[in-house]
């Protein structure tokens, strides 16, 4: 057995110290987010370096090259908040414009049904090596995770509001998928997810409604939940 594959026995599951490790750092980012902390995004990357070698150690490949979109993410996330935060600025969270929330609507859509398709035709996907129809179902789950999951977290560096709601639409495909999957603690995870996504939420959308865009720092001190 590799290194990849190394893990424990719960209740007669194999659970990989990746899949655990990098679920544990994927939580930590949950919370990390919600105070706006510079270390969400390596703290991010670290755990979708975690999470790729899980899911290929798993064979799930759409879960796999959503762990490589992340860790790009990732970086483009830590230097949006860069840039957002200099100055001694406070991190301008906001609710999306209209036109924003249509097209993330838009492109959940139709990046689902394109990536889907890629999915199908490649055998990317392990639902395309399904008989149907359960096959096109496990496809359509794993596309809409992928899309989902990479919308999300492209709103999150832009400080949207909206990121939550995204990934609270994105849990309620993925705990199942990944139980589905055999990666329980993935599966477990995506449940807590969904708590932590929700209070998130609600914090986010108290501070975007009562806070002002910026606020400058005086004396030296960094910006609460902003890290140095």
């Amino acid at each position: 057995m590799s290194w990849a594959e190394a893990g424990f026995e719960i209740f007669g599951t194999h659970v990989l110290w990746t899949d655990l490790v990098g679920n544990i750092a994927a939580l930590a980012t949950v919370v990390l987010a919600m105070r706006k902390s510079m270390w969400t995004w390596p703290v991010q990357f670290a755990g979708a370096v975690l999470l790729l070698i899980a899911s290929i150690s798993a064979h799930v490949t759409g879960n796999a090259l959503k762990q490589v979109l992340f860790a790009g993410l990732a970086i483009y996330g830590w230097y949006a908040w860069r840039r957002g935060t200099q100055d001694g600025r406070r991190l301008a969270i906001r609710q999306g414009a209209w036109w924003e929330r249509l097209l993330l609507v838009v492109i959940a859509v139709v990046g689902t049904i394109a990536v889907a398709v890629v999915f199908w035709v490649t055998g990317l996907s392990w639902g395309a090596h399904v008989p149907l129809p359960e096959g096109a179902v496990l496809v359509a789950a794993d596309a809409y995770i992928f899309v989902g999951s990479a919308l999300a977290t492209w709103a999150q560096g832009r400080a949207l509001v909206d990121f939550w709601i995204v990934w609270l639409a994105v849990d309620l495909v993925g705990v199942p998928l990944a139980f589905s999957s055999g990666l329980v603690v993935s599966g477990a995870v995506y449940g807590v997810f969904f708590v932590l996504v929700v209070v998130g939420f609600v914090k986010w959308l108290r501070e975007s409604r009562s806070a002002p865009l910026s606020v400058p720092v005086t004396g030296g001190a960094a910006p609460e939940g902003v890290a140095r």
